[in-house]
C-alpha cells in the first residue's frame, strides 16, 4: 500500500517541476526605468518629466530582461512611446537596438518627437523574435518645446497692443487672441484672469468681465515655467455705452465731385479719440477730437458704409452702426462679346455692351481714336484693333465710364494641333481616337490667340496617313481600331484663304493575333528526357524568339526542345510590336506531386482491410515485395501485413513510394519493466501505433524531472544495455505527443 503513495508524491513533484518549467519558457521583459543622463556625470538624478527642445533632446532608460531561453539572432529590441493618453494602439518607435541580444542589462538612449505634448505618455520595450512586450511605465509629462519666446495677445489677434486696455460697453464681449505664434491653433494655452487660471485652453478667448488677462503656452506643470512664453497683460474695463452714432446728413447720395458737409459723431468731445472706417477699412487714423470726417467725392469709389470708433479715458470703446453713402448716377457697363476675337478677311463681327445708366450716350473708339458716327450700343467691325466704348450718363450727376477693351486680331496664319484623346502608348493600345485639340490664330508679330471654340466647327478638314489623304476622313477627329492603320497621321485644315497642316502623330496599335504554345509534358523527369514546346501559329516568315524565365534564349526554332524546368514563352515581333504567347510552366519531378489519402505506415486490425488511394498521377501500379501486381488503378485494398510498392506515372515520369502495413497491437503501454537481462520485459515496448512513427514524439523524464529521452520514430529500445539503475524500483515519467497534443502520459517503474 506504500508504493502507490510514493509514486503519487513523486508524480506530484514532477507536475510541480513541469509547471515551473512551463513558467520559465520564453523571455521576461522588465519595465524600462528612467535614469540620469550619463553624459552629466554620476551625480545626476533620474528624469521625472521630459522638457525637450532643439537645443536638448537626450534621455535614457535602463532595460533588463531574462534570457531563458535566449532571443533569436535576428531579434531587435524596440523602445516604444504611447500617445498622449497612454494608449499603445499605434505606438511610436523611439529607437531600435539590434546588438544587445546577449546583453540582459543595458541603457537605451532616445529622443522624443517634435510633436510630443502631453501629461500621459508611457514607455515600453518590445522584442521582435520572439514577439514580447515589457510592462508599461507610469505616465509622464513629455513636451517638446518648439516655441520659447513670450507670446503676444491683442484684441482679436490684431497685433495692435495700444495702451493694453480693452473697454467693453453695455454687456458686450471682446475677443483676446494670440497673434505672434505660427500655427497658434495647434497649441494649448494657460489663460489667467489676474492670478486665477481659466478653463479655456484655445489660442483665443471671449471675455465679458473686467480684469487683467495673460496667457502662456501649456507645456505642463514641469515644463511651462522653463519655456518662458508668458504673454503681455491685457486690461479689460467694463462700463455703460455712450450711445454714439453718426449724425445723418440731409442726403446720403452724392454726385461725383460734389461738395458735401463733413460727417460728425453725435458725441463730439475734444478729449476723446475717434477712428473713421469705410467698409471696415480705416480711412482716418485714431485722432484726439477727430469727431468729423469729410468725404472726398472726387474719388470714384467714395460710396460705401462709414463708421467711427470712439475711445478714451473713462469711457467704453464703442463703434457706431454703419451709415451708407451712395453715389448718385452710378452705373455699370458690361461687354457682351468676347474680349479676345479673331476676324477673318472679308468677315464682319459685332461688338456690343449693356449698361445700367439712365439715358446714356455712346462713343466708340479704335486704338484710342474716336470712330466718327459710331454712337450706339453696338459696333460692326471688319478690321483688327483694340475697341472700347465710352458711356456718358446725363442728368443731375453727369458722368462718363469706359468699357473693357476688346482685342480683335486679324491673323496672318493658323496653327492646328492634333492629339490623342486618351492615354496612348505604342504597342499597348488596340484603338485610339485622334482629334483637333487646339487652333491658334497667329498675328503678324507672332502672337498666338486660342480660337478653338470659335473655329473648330468652321474649318474644312482632311486627314492624311503617311502623307496620303484618307478617303472620307474629313471631320475634326478620326478613330483607329486596327493595326493595319498604323502610320504617321497629319491633318490639313482650311478656311477662306487660309490653309494649315497640323503636327504629326505616330500610331502603332497592338496586333490582335493570339499566339498559344503547349508542351508535350509539364514535368521534367531528368536531364535526358526531352520535352517539346510548340505552337499552332504559322511561324513562316515571322520574326520571333523563345524566352525562359523572362530571359531571351536567342533561339528561333519553330519547336523548342528542353529538359529543364522553368516558365517558357514565345514572343513574335509584328509591326515593331511584341506579341506574347501564353506561359507554359515546366516543373521538376517531385515526390510530393503524388499524394496519398493516408500515411505511408498503415496500421490495420488483423482480419480487417484498409483502402489507400493515390492522386496526382496519370497511371498507377501497386505491387508486393514479390513484384505481384495488386492493382493498376489509383486505389488498392490491404488485408495483410507487409511492405508494398506504389509505382505512379506522370506521363513518362515515374515516382515510387513504399508503404508499410502493420497489425494494430492489442496490448497497452506498460508501466513496469524488469531489467534483469533475461530477455523478457527488458525493454519498454509500446504499441506500434506510437512506435516507429516520425509524427509521434516520445519523451521520458527521470524522477527529478530531467528529460533523458526526446525522440521521434521511437524504436522500442529503451533502456539501452549500458543504462545503469542504481536504485531498486526507480520511477520514470513519460509523455507521448503528436505535435503539441499529448496522446498518452504516465509512469514507468524499473525493477532490477
Amino acid at each position: 500500500m506504500k508504493k502507490p503513495t510514493t509514486i503519487s508524491k513523486k508524480a506530484l513533484l514532477f507536475l510541480s517541476f513541469l509547471m515551473i518549467s512551463m513558467a520559465m519558457v520564453g523571455q521576461t521583459l522588465n519595465e524600462p526605468e528612467p535614469i540620469s543622463n550619463p553624459n552629466f556625470g554620476s551625480s545626476g538624478s533620474p528624469w521625472t518629466a521630459i522638457c525637450a527642445s532643439s537645443s536638448f533632446n537626450e534621455y535614457f532608460v535602463n532595460f533588463t530582461w531574462s534570457p531563458t531561453p535566449s532571443v533569436d539572432s535576428d531579434n531587435s529590441f524596440i523602445l516604444e512611446l504611447s500617445d498622449a493618453n497612454g494608449s499603445f494602439e499605434s505606438p511610436t518607435t523611439l529607437t531600435t537596438i539590434t546588438d544587445k541580444n546577449s546583453t540582459t542589462d543595458f541603457d537605451i538612449e532616445f529622443q522624443i518627437p517634435t510633436t510630443t505634448r502631453g501629461d500621459g505618455y508611457k514607455l515600453r520595450v518590445k522584442s521582435t523574435n520572439p514577439e514580447l512586450y515589457s510592462p508599461e511605465t507610469d505616465a509622464y509629462e513629455m513636451y517638446y518645446i518648439d516655441y520659447k519666446n513670450p507670446i503676444s495677445i491683442t484684441e482679436n489677434g490684431s497685433g495692435a497692443i495700444g495702451d493694453g486696455t480693452i473697454s467693453i460697453c453695455g454687456g458686450n464681449t471682446a475677443v483676446i487672441a494670440v497673434d505672434n505664434v505660427t500655427n497658434a491653433d495647434t497649441y494649448q494655452y494657460i489663460w489667467r484672469k489676474s492670478s486665477t487660471i481659466l478653463s479655456e485652453t484655445s489660442y483665443s478667448i471671449t471675455v465679458s468681465e473686467a480684469g487683467s488677462y495673460t496667457a502662456e503656452i501649456d507645456y505642463g506643470l514641469t515644463c511651462s515655467s522653463s519655456a518662458g512664453t508668458l504673454s503681455n497683460m491685457i486690461t479689460v474695463e467694463t462700463g455703460s455705452a455712450l450711445g454714439v452714432t453718426i449724425n445723418e446728413p440731409s442726403t446720403t447720395s452724392f454726385c461725383e465731385g460734389e461738395t458735401v458737409d463733413p460727417l460728425e459723431a453725435t458725441i463730439a468731445e475734444t478729449d476723446l479719440y475717434y477712428t473713421w472706417y469705410k467698409d471696415d477699412v480705416e480711412i482716418q487714423t485714431r485722432t484726439q477730437g477727430g469727431y468729423s470726417y469729410t468725404i472726398n467725392t472726387n474719388n470714384t469709389d467714395f460710396s460705401g458704409d462709414y463708421t467711427v470708433k470712439v475711445d478714451g479715458d473713462g469711457v467704453c470703446t464703442e463703434t457706431t452702426t454703419a451709415l451708407t453713402i451712395s453715389k448718385t448716377g452710378e452705373f455699370t457697363v458690361t461687354v457682351v462679346n468676347e474680349l479676345e476675337m479673331v476676324i477673318l478677311p472679308g468677315n464682319t463681327e459685332t461688338l456690343s455692351v449693356t449698361t445700367t445708366a439712365d439715358s446714356p450716350t455712346y462713343q466708340w473708339y479704335k486704338d484710342g481714336l474716336e470712330i466718327t458716327g459710331e454712337t450706339s450700343s453696338t459696333l460692326d467691325i471688319s478690321e483688327e484693333g483694340e475697341y472700347y466704348v465710352e458711356l456718358t450718363q446725363t442728368g443731375a450727376c453727369a458722368s462718363s465710364q469706359s468699357s473693357e477693351i476688346t482685342n480683335v486680331v486679324a491673323p496672318t496664319s493658323f496653327e492646328i494641333v492634333i492629339d490623342y484623346t486618351d492615354t496612348y502608348e505604342d504597342c499597348l493600345n488596340t484603338s485610339i481616337i485622334l482629334e483637333v485639340s487646339n487652333i491658334y490664330a497667329v498675328a503678324n508679330d507672332g502672337t498666338q490667340t486660342d480660337v478653338t471654340t470659335d473655329l473648330k466647327d468652321g474649318l474644312t478638314y482632311q486627314w492624311k496617313k503617311d502623307g496620303t489623304e484618307i478617303s472620307g476622313s474629313t471631320n475634326s477627329s478620326i478613330s483607329l481600331a486596327d493595326n493595319s492603320e498604323n502610320g504617321s497621321y497629319t491633318l490639313d485644315a482650311s478656311i477662306e484663304s487660309f490653309n494649315a497642316t497640323s503636327n504629326t502623330l505616330e500610331v502603332i496599335l497592338k496586333n490582335n493575333l493570339l499566339v498559344e504554345i503547349e508542351a508535350s509534358s509539364l514535368i521534367a523527369c531528368n536531364s535526358t528526357e526531352q520535352i517539346t514546346i510548340s505552337t499552332t501559329t504559322d511561324l513562316t516568315s515571322e520574326t520571333y524568339t523563345w524566352y525562359k524565365d523572362g530571359i531571351d534564349l536567342g533561339l528561333t526554332d519553330t519547336e523548342l526542345s528542353i529538359t529543364d524546368s522553368g516558365v517558357y514563352q514565345l514572343v513574335l515581333i509584328k509591326d515593331g510590336c511584341p506579341i506574347l504567347s501564353n506561359e507554359v510552366t515546366i516543373e521538376d519531378l517531385d515526390d510530393s506531386l503524388i499524394t496519398l489519402d493516408d500515411a505511408l505506415n498503415l496500421i490495420i486490425i488483423e482480419g480487417s482491410s484498409k483502402t489507400l488511394t493515390a492522386s496526382g498521377g496519370t497511371a498507377y501500379q501497386w505491387t508486393d515485395t514479390d513484384n505481384n501486381i495488386l492493382s493498376t488503378s489509383s486505389s488498392v485494398t490491404f488485408t495483410e501485413e507487409g511492405t508494398y510498392i506504389l509505382t505512379a506515372y506522370i506521363n513518362d515520369c515515374t515516382i515510387l513510394k513504399e508503404i508499410t502495413v502493420s497489425y494494430k497491437d492489442t496490448f497497452r503501454i506498460p508501466n513496469v519493466i524488469t531489467v534483469n537481462g533475461d530477455g523478457i520485459n527488458d525493454l519498454w515496448v509500446i504499441p506500434n501505433s506510437y512506435s516507429y512513427n516520425s509524427d509521434i514524439t516520445v519523451i521520458i523524464y527521470n524522477e527529478n524531472g530531467q528529460e533523458i529521452i526526446n525522440q521521434n520514430n521511437y524504436q522500442n529500445n529503451w533502456p539501452e544495455s549500458s543504462t545503469s539503475f542504481p536504485n531498486q524500483n526507480m520511477i520514470f515519467y513519460y509523455k507521448i505527443k503528436e505535435g503539441s497534443d499529448i496522446l498518452k502520459q504516465g509512469t514507468i517503474t524499473v525493477i532490477k
